[in-house]
């Protein structure tokens, strides 16, 4: 598989450079990791010049290669990442892309696309995370809208929300993977009502979403009654396959500090602490040739990543956490500090192995979708 770039996408890639050290010296300050309202702002700021600068198509209706060089430029320059909006960028938009109507795709895609509208995820529920095809939140077809009532949770961002792209089950009496729909509703709707989750690390970027018979018009669905599993299943492929792609960059950057401030601290004298940055810097790089080979496979399935995005998350959401522990061995007692540099990162590492599937969940994956071993009973 070549996993090259042509002299094009090298074009894209140096006009992006150049475009991204003009404009990036001009940002204002980011706002503080808790300031979620400021953090929208800022981010939705973002995104208006991405897209006023003409590369915020990249997402969507670009190669997969021009999205990781995207991915890969942005990230090494140090750009705002995609923050608030990340379920809309990378998990809701390229879902309703790939599987959304005409109408649906002029309607929710341009205002995602422009930073005008965040989204949220409202999948996982209190007794339905990594069985979700489980979940409860039900949906009765009412003339031509659904009434939903339910709950979610985990469900990021929603407190700054504009939309929840939302998993129900409208036929009970189906086998479970096959009474769901795909649901896009909108969060100022009549009965839901949205409570903030503080994390470990001290952040509220998760809630908890109560609807109580909330109407959602039938126009909102994506894909068919009852098909929602299916179209579950092409966001997931996002949202593991390319969605965790900048923050692969991101740790290779964090691995170059940390070398820097073990030879600043004198920790770099230890001979097991080298190994150890040694082998995960072997990681990341092996890491990043597999993104490079899991985007040219999607390139060759219409630009939909396929099961080859479970391998990495498994892989990643451990070598992050491995990251960060090395981290706190660099940083000695300042690793409790959370005023340090990569302390609250290595909080949230925790749940990597969780979110977006857990590694339970991608090891059967890879069992039954990549090595054909017969389904557990």
């Amino acid at each position: 598989m070549d996993l090259s770039c042509t002299p094009e996408e090298e074009e894209f890639r140096a006009r992006l450079r150049e475009w991204l050290g003009t404009v990036l010296p001009t940002l204002p300050a980011a706002p503080p990791p808790g300031d979620w309202p400021g953090r929208r702002a800022y981010d939705l700021g973002w995104q208006r010049m991405l897209y006023d600068a003409g590369y915020a198509h990249v997402h969507w209706d670009a190669s997969p290669t021009l999205r990781l060089i995207f991915l890969e430029e942005t990230e090494q320059a140090g750009a705002p990442y995609v923050g608030a909006n990340f379920v809309g960028l990378l998990h809701a938009g390229p879902t309703i892309a790939a599987e959304g109507t005409a109408g649906q795709r002029a309607r929710w895609l341009p205002p995602i696309l422009r930073g005008e509208q965040v989204w949220c995820q409202g999948f996982s529920e209190p007794d339905a995370g990594s069985d979700l095809a489980s979940l409860r939140t039900r949906a009765r077809r009412d003339g031509d809208a659904y009434v939903v009532t339910g709950s979610k949770i985990w469900t990021s961002h929603a407190e700054v929300a504009d939309w929840c792209e939302l998993l129900v089950r409208t036929d009970p009496a189906a086998p479970r993977h096959r009474g769901l729909t795909w649901l896009a509703l909108p969060m100022d709707a009549e009965g839901v009502t949205v409570r903030p989750l503080r994390t470990l690390a001290g952040s509220a970027e998760f809630a908890e979403v109560f609807l109580d018979e909330v109407r959602v018009p039938a126009a909102n669905r994506v894909g068919e009654e009852n098909d929602g599993w299916r179209v579950t299943l092409v966001t997931l492929s996002f949202e593991r396959g390319t969605a965790f792609v900048g923050e692969v960059v991101a740790c290779r950057r964090v691995l170059t500090g940390l070398a820097r401030a073990a030879r600043d601290n004198g920790r770099w004298d230890d001979p097991a602490l080298r190994r150890r940055l040694g082998r995960l810097d072997a990681e990341f790089r092996a890491l990043w040739r597999l993104v490079q080979w899991n985007v040219s496979a999607a390139e060759a399935n219409g630009g939909v990543p396929g099961p080859g995005g479970s391998v990495f998350k498994l892989r990643y959401s451990h070598a992050r956490q491995d990251l960060y522990d090395a981290a706190a061995e660099v940083l000695g007692p300042d690793g409790l500090d959370l005023d340090r540099p990569w302390v609250l990162d290595r909080l949230s590492s925790l749940a990597y192995t969780i979110a977006a599937g857990t590694s339970q969940i991608q090891r059967t994956i890879v069992a039954e979708r990549i090595l054909g071993l017969p389904r557990g009973r």
